[in-house]
């Protein structure tokens, strides 16, 4: 009895195969967590949805930004840039459409286990919050997301204002900056503000900016942050409780499962006709 999270497949179903006969996935028994953009980029994003959605209990699933993406578009609220794209067609084209949009939908925003100690997010936290903040906000984004007014949450989800936090945040701003951090951020500055603009390596950070896990004050440096979105990293944070585990699959690189109960990773070779297209 195994408890594996596993970084960002991207449609690439065979690889995520692949890692769950290394690790000896057994569904009676273990349970996945996922840590998000589950689709998009490799070439079997239906699949991989359909796989993830057949594992029913064994299988926990916070959003990532590319899924999100999917949703509004689907919804034709949303119009996806052309590098976000491709690999949502086979999804908007299956037959079971409906169903796995639903289910996808359904899915957290962060997951806390006491047992482990330990957050599951797609980015990452924004160091001022607490666990029961960070619990309290993905609540709010997740009441939208099942909720009525969904649509005219696909129509603002996404843009780069407001930079900065504060509690007095209300309406679609607040909502928006909640999803920027959980779904998008690498880089903040001390008094909170998002640099979303910015990708690449640890030391491509703006002036005055860091990633979000190395502030030395982060409210969540004592429990473990699983998170995937930078792949750029290639799993390194250098900070012991930052768990960064998207490998960069869809890349070339490597898919990467984290077994909780000994913090082992096990990896597999990731997609190799994208590796010269990162």
């Amino acid at each position: 009895m195994a408890t594996y999270a596993i970084g960002d497949i991207h449609g690439c179903y065979d690889q995520l195969q692949d890692l769950l006969r290394k690790i000896n996935f057994d569904p009676i028994q273990d349970t996945l967590w996922f840590t998000g953009d589950l689709i998009n980029g490799g070439p079997k994003s239906a699949e991989t949805l359909r796989f993830i959605k057949s594992l029913g209990d064994c299988c926990i699933c916070v959003l990532g930004n590319h899924d999100l993406v999917l949703l509004g578009v689907a919804a034709n609220k949303l119009t996806a840039p052309n590098d976000r794209s491709i690999g949502f067609e086979s999804v908007l084209d299956a037959p079971d459409c409906v169903e796995l949009l639903t289910w996808l939908r359904m899915q957290a925003i962060v997951h806390y286990d006491a047992k482990f100690n330990a957050l599951l997010v797609h980015a990452g936290v924004l160091p001022q919050w607490t666990l029961a903040e960070i619990l309290a906000h993905a609540k709010e984004v997740e009441s939208v997301l099942r909720g009525s007014k969904v649509n005219d949450f696909y129509s603002i989800m996404y843009g780069d204002q407001p930079e900065q936090w504060h509690d007095k945040l209300q309406g679609w701003d607040r909502i928006r900056f909640i999803i920027n951090c959980f779904t998008r951020m690498r880089f903040c500055d001390p008094q909170g503000n998002l640099d979303l603009k910015t990708k690449g390596e640890i030391d491509s950070a703006p002036v005055g900016y860091k990633p979000w896990f190395q502030f030395p004050e982060r409210k969540t440096k004592d429990l473990t942050v699983i998170f995937g979105h930078w792949a750029a990293l290639l799993g390194e944070t250098g900070v012991a409780k930052a768990m960064a585990i998207d490998t960069g699959c869809v890349w070339g690189h490597s898919l990467t499962a984290l077994r909780l109960d000994d913090w082992q990773r096990f990896s597999v070779a990731g997609l190799p006709t994208n590796k010269d297209a990162q």
